[in-house]
């Protein structure tokens, strides 16, 4: 038995071992190659403006020989909301409303100051909301 309790102790030191050493070249690995990301998000309460204005972002990309990921679908996020319909005593009829919000991710890789003004200059129509960053 105290064989295999002399092989279980030095297999543990090896595992962790070998754990730093892997998150050591995942951490090299992102400072050498330093791939910058555009990630865009866009929210809109109806799908067909939000699909044409992803289009929109999406055909200024490529024009620029941007490289494009997506547009991805995100959950849509419903909102509820349940009203009295009587102001007073009829507690049993009520109304329910809800808030659609539809929601798209792109990822631009590498971009270009060209392309980076091109979007800046985009106008979209309103009821879409856009939010920017660099990763």
């Amino acid at each position: 038995m105290t064989t295999t309790e002399k092989k279980e102790t030095t297999k543990t030191p090896i595992k962790k071992s070998a754990a730093k050493a892997k998150t050591v070249t995942k951490k090299e690995t992102k400072s050498a190659g330093e791939i910058q990301k555009l990630r865009i998000r866009v929210r809109a309460f109806e799908h067909k403006i939000l699909d044409s204005s992803v289009k929109q972002i999406i055909d200024t990309a490529l024009r620029f020989d941007a490289q494009v990921v997506g547009p991805i679908p995100l959950p849509t996020e419903i909102k509820k909301y349940t009203v009295n319909r009587a102001s007073f005593v009829y507690k049993d009829a009520r109304e329910q409303f809800e808030m659609r919000t539809h929601k798209r991710v792109i990822d631009i890789l590498n971009p270009s100051p060209k392309v980076i003004e091109a979007l800046t200059n985009l106008s979209l129509p309103s009821g879409v909301n856009i939010d920017v960053k660099m990763m």
